[in-house]
């Protein structure tokens, strides 16, 4: 396993500071739509990346965290009249990200984003995303899906992954599936979301087997699945990981738990990133270890800062976990 990020460069100067940080893996996308990524745009994105001493890791399929009304393919979720030509662009894409040499992709399966309450006061004055559901309106009205159920969620999502699944095969190329973020009670605004619980994940990556069916595992979301995510979360990360379905780590820690939780810095969250990260060794996981989400700081230049700290705490917990585990992190 290795150091990585998604953190968005702004320019190749950003890049640059990358791997002078010591991070050598990258998930970063062309500009524009995915499903207009040529060839030739991949393997100029990838040449590029390269050049700055990066490696391209992952790039981002037309299916992302935003609400389905903002997203590149609303029908694939909605069944809308576009459902099966948005599926063939997925499956065209993921074929030519395999030309390219890309190894993985990730993506969503979602339809109402990640709902959030009103941000909360940090460490130092840092403003954190926060989601406590008696301070959310239950009766929030559906949106452009509907009404949908657990039922219909699976059908559309087993829809997908019957199709990409078998082309992500033939091009060796990784699907990184993120959970949905953050557990929210059945119905909530029009949608029971099965991939916010563990059991609704487990159920997800045993649909339509095969070694490049995985997840884009978010350990701070699936601490906001949990009771007691101090007590829980490194006995997921075993399930999922001996069964080699980690295809990148989101490394974010939380305070709370289940409805009520504060997305804060990787030290200071209710989590043992420590024990976490050897927990990945254990298990054999080989992938990016990447943080995801930041808190909002202060400062001349306050995400790139935010996520270098990040990054520092990382590669610290990556070296103890080469101690524990010889040969669990790339040199």
């Amino acid at each position: 396993m290795y150091l990585g990020t998604q953190n968005v460069a702004r320019d190749d100067d950003d890049f640059r500071v990358m791997a002078q940080l010591g991070i050598r893996h990258v998930c970063a996308d062309p500009a524009g739509n995915p499903h207009h990524w040529t060839l030739d745009d991949l393997k100029r994105h990838r040449d590029r990346v390269e050049a700055l001493g990066l490696t391209l890791d992952m790039v981002q399929l037309p299916l992302s965290s935003r609400p389905i009304e903002e997203q590149y393919s609303p029908d694939i979720l909605t069944k809308g009249p576009d459902r099966d030509r948005q599926i063939d662009s997925v499956c065209r894409l993921i074929e030519r990200v395999g030309e390219a040499g890309i190894p993985s992709v990730k993506y969503n399966l979602n339809i109402i984003g990640i709902p959030r309450t009103e941000r909360e006061t940090g460490r130092g004055g840092s403003s954190n995303s926060a989601f406590r559901w008696e301070k959310a309106d239950p009766n929030a009205p559906p949106g452009l899906a509907g009404v949908v159920s657990e039922d219909e969620n699976w059908e559309r999502i087993d829809y997908f992954l019957e199709r990409v699944v078998p082309v992500a095969e033939a091009a060796k190329v990784r699907l990184a599936c993120h959970p949905h973020d953050p557990y929210t009670p059945p119905g909530y605004r029009g949608v029971t979301r099965v991939l916010g619980t563990v059991d609704g994940l487990k159920k997800f990556v045993l649909m339509r087997e095969s070694p490049y069916h995985g997840l884009n595992f978010c350990q701070g979301t699936v601490g906001e699945m949990l009771d007691d995510p101090a007590a829980e979360i490194d006995d997921v990360i075993r399930w999922f990981g001996q069964r080699g379905k980690l295809f990148n780590v989101h490394f974010r820690n939380i305070k709370g738990r289940k409805l009520s939780f504060v997305e804060v810095f990787p030290e200071e969250g209710d989590m043992d990133m420590l024990k976490s990260i050897r927990v990945y060794a254990e298990v054999g996981y080989k992938y990016m270890i990447m943080p995801d989400h930041v808190p909002k700081i202060s400062g001349r230049d306050p995400e790139m800062t935010a996520f270098a700290f990040t990054y520092g705490y990382i590669a610290a917990l990556l070296q103890a976990a080469e101690e524990a585990w010889p040969g669990s992190v790339e040199r």
